[in-house]
């Protein structure tokens, strides 16, 4: 059993339904797991053993009807509403806040038979894609601890890549669910908004996030993904970006008659060898399997990126300038390298907000359009596998690629809210995982899925050598 924390959700699941494991024995192997690892990693920053036991205790007492979580030990992002744990979103200007309600999320979580193991690290205010902040430090790779485990979402993939967790929640803005799962080799998806509830999330989805903004649930498999998924999401009336989408299922064969359009570059940022080799090896698999995938590349990608580039940074940096004014020495080297990045432009202008507003739809349009011939595509998810502790650009093909140039490749998709999976499928030459991210036309998240979890046949998770070694 040494291995039982880095086993799928689904099989823990099961090894608790036929009573061959309590909840409470399931999350004595998690608390153990947790001491053992999260001093080295520092993925969870608000965790009490006695509080899980408790919950644990609780859950076995109860004669209420099972739910499909029942006896899951999860965790959460620290930007999302866990009644009596710390929600600060890595900033000392938040330092100390304990929501007294849950997020909706959370609330369906625990509902379902969740444990709720504690929160994990964010960048101050979610603004990087590098976890640390002032209050807890850095999060790290747990397949190379000189390298960060990503963000914004970062202790979650680290906690969950590592077995302190059997699954958990984070938010994406910008990739922030993705680009950790693919820096440490796990799984996750970044749902069309209003899909999974964003309610009880701190900072909240509203105005241009609404669209820009998603919380997203992180696995080790693609199973586990859909099943948290499947069981957590559904409208909640107080969300902007709500709908009664009713959840499908589809066949493979179904899936098999969908086509499929890969890109290896956006033809303005590099990937490394290795990123390319990855995308070759998917569709290489994929064709294997039956499915029609052929090169394609839209059209409107990069306008897309310019638009996002003005909600999230210009336009992201302006909400939280009320926020710290006169707080400017407590914020973080990270946040305030996100301040300089956004400041290089002037602020926008009322005139220009509106206008790259209307432009959104417009540049959607014409994706939507697009994507009739190609319904699903298979990119990078970053032009770098994770990067060291503090490093801003890279050497590819002899191009300098900046810090936030790097990332492009999930951006695309926050702007259009389409939903966007990513799952392992590849190594560097340091023997760091590489995803590759699948992306579908919006509320088409089950699609995305069941081509991940096509992709996850020939690839998928492994263990690395932190938790091997535990």
């Amino acid at each position: 059993m040494s291995d039982l924390v880095t086993r799928p959700a689904a099989e823990l699941l099961a090894l608790l339904s036929a009573r061959k494991l309590s909840p409470l024995e399931l999350a004595e192997e998690h608390i153990r797991q947790i001491e053992k690892l999260n001093p080295h990693l520092n993925a969870l920053i608000d965790f009490n053993s006695d509080r899980v036991r408790a919950q644990a205790a609780a859950l076995s007492r109860s004669g209420a009807p099972k739910g499909p979580l029942r006896g899951l030990p999860i965790t959460i992002k620290a930007s999302i509403a866990v009644q009596g744990h710390r929600c600060e979103t890595g900033s000392v200007i938040n330092k100390g806040y304990t929501p007294t309600e849950d997020a909706i999320i959370v609330a369906r979580a625990q509902q379902a038979g969740a444990i709720i193991l504690g929160t994990t690290n964010c960048p101050e205010f979610l603004m990087a894609y590098e976890t640390d902040n002032r209050l807890y430090g850095p999060t790290s790779n747990p397949w190379d601890l000189t390298r960060t485990a990503g963000g914004s979402s970062g202790g979650e993939s680290a906690a969950i890549a590592a077995g302190l967790s059997a699954a958990g929640f984070g938010s994406d803005g910008g990739g922030s669910v993705r680009e950790p799962a693919h820096f440490t080799g796990i799984c996750a998806l970044k749902p069309t908004p209003g899909r999974i509830p964003t309610r009880g999330h701190l900072p909240p989805c509203v105005g241009p996030f609404s669209l820009i903004g998603t919380v997203g649930p992180m696995a080790r498999t693609i199973a586990d993904v859909a099943l948290l998924f499947q069981t957590l999401s559904g409208r909640d009336d107080a969300d902007p970006a709500g709908a009664p989408v009713a959840l499908r299922q589809y066949t493979l064969e179904e899936l098999k008659s969908i086509p499929i359009g890969f890109l290896e570059d956006d033809g303005h940022t590099p990937v490394t060898p290795e990123t390319r080799q990855a995308i070759r090896e998917t569709v290489r698999s994929l064709r294997k399997q039956g499915f029609h995938v052929e090169p394609f590349r839209p059209r409107v990608l990069e306008q897309a990126r310019q638009l996002w580039w003005k909600f999230f940074v210009r336009a992201g940096a302006m909400f939280f300038d009320p926020v710290i004014a006169g707080r400017e020495a407590d914020l973080s080297p990270t946040f305030r390298g996100f301040l300089d990045i956004a400041r290089r432009d002037p602020p926008l202008t009322g005139e220009e907000l509106l206008f790259a507003w209307a432009e959104s739809d417009v540049i959607r349009a014409k994706l939507l359009e697009e994507m009739r011939r190609f319904p699903i595509l298979i990119t990078p998810v970053c032009s770098v596998p994770a990067f060291r502790h503090g490093e801003r650009s890279w050497n590819i093909d002899g191009q300098r690629v900046e810090y936030l140039d790097a990332m492009r490749y999930t951006q695309w998709f926050n702007l259009l809210g389409s939903p966007a999976a990513v799952v392992p499928a590849g190594w560097s030459t340091e023997g760091l995982p590489i995803g590759v991210q699948v992306a579908g036309r919006p509320y088409e998240d089950e699609v995305v899925l069941g081509i991940a979890a096509a992709i996850e046949r020939d690839f998928g998770y492994l263990q690395p050598p932190i938790a091997i070694n535990a």
